[in-house]
């Protein structure tokens, strides 16, 4: 089964899209794991407004990009 995880930054709003896109996901045969486990699937969500939601945001694709590299 395929896998996907999700990491939402931001407001109410991101959260609610996070969700809409995990039942698509779910709907599609996609089991949903912790951003920390492997993942086929990375959905990094957010709204930068601030510098530091930019930061959190690259810090978050680093973060994906170093779990995929541990199970390669």
């Amino acid at each position: 089964m395929k896998k996907v995880a999700f990491y939402t930054l931001g407001c109410r709003v991101n959260q609610y899209e996070t969700e809409a896109m995990a039942e698509i996901f779910e709907k599609n045969g996609y089991e949903i794991v912790d951003f920390d486990d492997y993942s086929d699937v990375y959905v990094i969500n957010t709204c930068t407004v601030t510098s530091i939601g930019d930061k959190k945001s690259r810090q978050m694709i680093r973060r994906a990009k170093k779990i995929i590299k541990m199970q390669l």
